[in-house]
C-alpha cells in the first residue's frame, strides 16, 4: 500500500508563493506518476499538474501554466508543487495523487480517478 502525506499549505497574499510537498511511503517502488489536483467548495475537481517520476515529463492545467512548477525527488519519494504569482482563484484544497498502475500521467488533466492513491489534502488560501 502507498500512503501520501501533503504539507506546505497555508495562507498567502495575492502575488505570493507557496511550495507544497507530498511524501510517499509504503510500497513506493511501483509509482510512475505523481500529481496534484484541487477542489474548492462548490467547485469541480481540477487537475493541476503531474509528473512522470522516472522521465520527469510534466503536465499542467492551462490555469497554472507559467506559475506552478511540479518536481519530484526520487531519493526522498517526494513530489513538490511550487506555486508562484498566486491569486484568489487558486484558493482551494490541494490533494496529492500517485499511480502505481499503467496510466498516462497526463490523465490528471482529464480524469483524476485514474490515479489510485490519494492524500488527505492541504488547504491553500490566497488573500487579497
Amino acid at each position: 500500500q502507498v500512503q501520501l502525506v501533503e504539507s506546505g499549505g497555508g495562507t498567502v497574499q495575492a502575488g505570493g508563493s507557496l511550495r507544497l510537498s507530498c511524501r510517499a511511503s509504503g510500497y513506493t517502488a511501483g509509482i510512475n506518476c505523481m500529481g496534484w489536483f484541487r477542489q474548492a467548495p462548490g467547485n469541480e475537481r481540477e487537475g493541476v499538474a503531474s509528473i512522470y517520476t522516472l522521465g520527469k515529463d510534466t503536465y499542467y492545467a492551462d490555469s497554472v501554466k507559467g506559475r506552478f512548477t511540479i518536481s519530484h525527488d526520487s531519493a526522498k519519494n517526494t513530489a513538490y508543487l511550487q506555486m508562484d504569482s498566486l491569486n484568489r482563484e487558486d484558493t482551494s484544497m490541494y490533494y496529492c495523487v500517485a499511480s502505481d498502475v499503467a496510466i498516462e500521467c497526463s490523465a490528471i488533466l482529464r480524469n483524476v480517478f485514474e490515479y489510485n492513491h490519494w492524500g488527505q489534502g492541504t488547504q491553500v488560501t490566497v488573500s487579497s
